[in-house]
């Protein structure tokens, strides 16, 4: 697990709620570096269906991916509350489109509050997320900025990208 800005002290866990695909999902606040209403979103050929494309974010190029896919839920379905949430994690930025926007969440305990990921999940999308948080009004699944970031599929597109390779 990475640092999630809550520890297993017990501090508490700031999260930014967004929903995607009937689920609620979350990453911690310290990730989030604004949440944006839907920008242009320019696709980019021949590569993996889960890079929505690129946007303009005050002169900077960013990435934009579609995290249904990434974690198998299909593609993420456009709306006019979808929302674009941009994830800054040291010094890597990325975008992901989600379905709407819901409520920020603090998580009581931190981390150590966590359960962990769901059994079914396949290990390559377990791994994405830091685990869940029952609440009263359902789960939450919170998921782990730097291991999207780090995750096998993002890490070999960044290194075709350096290459110059599709």
């Amino acid at each position: 697990m990475s640092d999630l800005g809550g520890d297993r002290g017990g501090t508490p866990l700031r999260l930014v709620c967004f929903e995607l695909d009937g689920q609620e999902l979350a990453i911690p606040i310290g990730d989030v570096g604004e949440t944006l209403p839907l920008h242009p979103i320019t696709p980019v050929f021949l590569t993996p269906p889960f890079l929505a494309g690129v946007f303009s974010l005050r002169g900077d190029i960013v990435p934009v991916i579609d995290l249904a896919v990434l974690l198998a839920l299909g593609t993420t379905k456009i709306g006019t509350d979808s929302r674009i949430v941009v994830i800054d994690h040291r010094t890597t930025t990325i975008a992901i489109v989600v379905d709407r926007l819901r409520d920020l969440r603090v998580i009581e305990g931190g981390t150590a509050a966590l359960e962990p990921p769901p059994a079914h999940l396949s290990p390559a999308v377990a791994a994405l997320f830091a685990g869940v948080s029952v609440t009263e009004t359902g789960s939450v699944r919170v998921l782990d900025a730097a291991a999207i970031i780090n995750s096998e599929l993002l890490r070999a597109l960044a290194s075709n990208g350096e290459s110059g390779a599709p």
